[in-house]
């Protein structure tokens, strides 16, 4: 039975290019990486391909990591923080049947990570590349929404109307509201979004010794931020830049350090708050910590230890 499992994957390897991608369209998406690497935040336009599913659910993230992944390669996967999201589940399996390579749920394992709306807690490290699917590239389309102007503001550097925006919450809220896409420059030059991570994630962009991908499938772009960059977030010297803090802790891995979810657990309204990176909530709790609500308590489907695959 295992030989006819193999032998069905191989023929649906030998079925496809290998990541799926003929080879000049990955040369093609490799060569506007190089140009986005060298100008850190910079939207290099790039002839986005049609994939196998819709636009929406990781095109750009996908083809940046055809062009990029090799047969020795180790693929993560997550969609906001889980590895058994449908979406992450969908792309780790397609890459396994087009490309044949190893794949995990081990942050530290991994030599590219693909990710949506999060950045693993667990710290990168050299060697590893993060891929970014990025729905809204353009951190300036809120505020304008002609392209021919966003590309000027672009190129003169012309970024007061973002400064206007945070002061305007400022404003009408007292602080910068703004928890997500939160607007960060890069290399002191361009303004980049960083895609729709919770601005508790901005601060591990900075300095990053992993490669960091940005692709927009729908938007046809691609920016990056190479290595130990500097990308500054954008605040004000009396509202300094802050990112989310809660008052509990994670429920099972009792990680006070971790971005949180809150999820209702019964009828009457309960809630708990867990760690949204399930392999680092996973990892603390093989370790042996253990928070309010461990002991005893089975993993709801999207929580540590479920297993999809």
């Amino acid at each position: 039975m295992i030989d006819a499992h193999e032998n069905a994957a191989k023929r649906g390897r030998q079925a496809y290019n290998f990541a799926y991608l003929d080879e000049q369209s990955k040369r093609m998406i490799r060569r506007c990486i190089l140009k986005a690497m060298a100008v850190p935040g910079l939207q290099v336009p790039f002839g986005s391909r049609e994939m196998p599913l819709a636009y929406g659910w990781g095109t750009g993230g996908i083809q940046v990591t055809a062009s990029v992944i090799g047969p020795n390669d180790t693929l993560k996967v997550i969609d906001q923080g889980a590895d058994d999201a449908t979406n992450a589940v969908s792309i780790r399996r397609f890459f396994k049947r087009v490309a044949g390579i190893e794949t995990t749920e081990k942050t530290d394992a991994a030599t590219i990570i693909q990710t949506r709306h999060r950045v693993p807690e667990t710290p990168l490290r050299e060697g590893q590349v993060i891929v970014y699917q990025v729905p809204s590239p353009e951190p300036l389309r809120s505020l304008e929404p002609r392209e021919s102007e966003t590309r000027k503001m672009h190129a003169y550097a012309e970024y007061g109307l973002m400064s206007v925006q945070l002061y305007e919450d400022i404003a009408r809220f007292g602080h910068i509201a703004t928890a997500h896409s939160y607007p960060v420059m890069t290399h002191g030059r361009y303004l980049m979004s960083p895609s729709p991570i919770p601005k508790f994630d901005n601060p591990k962009i900075a300095n990053s010794p992993a490669i960091q991908l940005y692709g927009a499938g729908r938007e046809k772009r691609i920016y990056a931020v190479p290595p130990y960059t500097r990308v500054q977030n954008l605040d004000f010297e009396d509202h300094p830049f802050r990112v989310q803090k809660w008052r509990h802790c994670c429920s099972l891995c009792g990680a006070s350090d971790s971005y949180l979810d809150e999820i209702v657990v019964n009828d009457s309204g309960q809630r708990m708050f867990v760690c949204s990176d399930t392999d680092y909530c996973a990892t603390r709790r093989d370790q042996g910590h253990v928070g309010p609500e461990g002991e005893g308590r089975a993993p709801f489907g999207s929580l540590p230890n479920s297993k999809t695959e």
